[in-house]
């Protein structure tokens, strides 16, 4: 609970007027929005699951104006948003057959390499590190693992205007004791085109 606390102090400025801070942390995904030209866009959200925490407030989607460098301003309220934000609770089941062993101390450098690799710019893999971090550098091992249909299954995206290209990168770790042989996961690299979408989020498995 206490090392909870210490990883929602770095945004309790943003979801203090949400109310979200009481809440268990369950997973982490935020969502970018690059139109090649300013726009109106909106999203929702198909979670299976309980959708407890969201900034700007979801109601049932989100419509915003949408600018190329990433700038949102959402409707509702007028105020500018760097992404939009959510998290919730699922009992699915997520896909650790296949990921990597990685010392807690070597996680950034993993992470860096591997989310530069995907498709993730500096700004974006920077804020997925400075978050996930704090929780995964001080065990002895992570197995990580970077989940596709299973997690994409489980809480699509609908986006009007339809994107040219979408990425969502959700990882799932297992902090380790010790470490594990475990078939590496091959990763595929992503290539913004048009419209571009790209999510991030994380959640752990006990």
């Amino acid at each position: 609970m206490k090392k909870c606390k210490l990883i929602l102090l770095c945004i309790a400025l943003m979801l203090a007027a949400t109310g979200c801070i009481d809440e268990p942390v369950a997973e982490k995904p935020v969502i970018y929005l690059y139109p090649e030209e300013t726009m109106e866009v909106t999203v929702r959200l198909n979670y299976n699951g309980e959708l407890f925490c969201t900034y700007p407030e979801y109601d049932e989607g989100w419509t915003v104006i949408a600018h190329p460098d990433g700038t949102l301003i959402n409707k509702k309220d007028g105020k500018e948003y760097s992404y939009l934000f959510w998290e919730g609770k699922s009992d699915v089941e997520y896909d650790m057959s296949k990921g990597f062993v990685v010392k807690g101390e070597d996680t950034a450098g993993f992470l860096q390499e591997k989310l530069e690799y995907i498709g993730l710019t500096p700004r974006e893999y920077n804020e997925f590190i400075v978050y996930w971090l704090p929780r995964m550098q001080n065990n002895p091992y992570n197995l990580i693992t970077f989940q596709n249909e299973v997690y994409t299954d489980n809480a699509r995206l609908e986006i009007t205007p339809e994107p040219d290209s979408v990425l969502r990168v959700f990882m799932a770790y297992k902090p380790l004791k010790e470490a594990v042989s475990i078939e590496e996961q091959t990763l595929e690299p992503f290539k913004r085109e048009g419209f571009t979408v790209i999510e991030w989020g994380g959640a752990v498995i006990d």
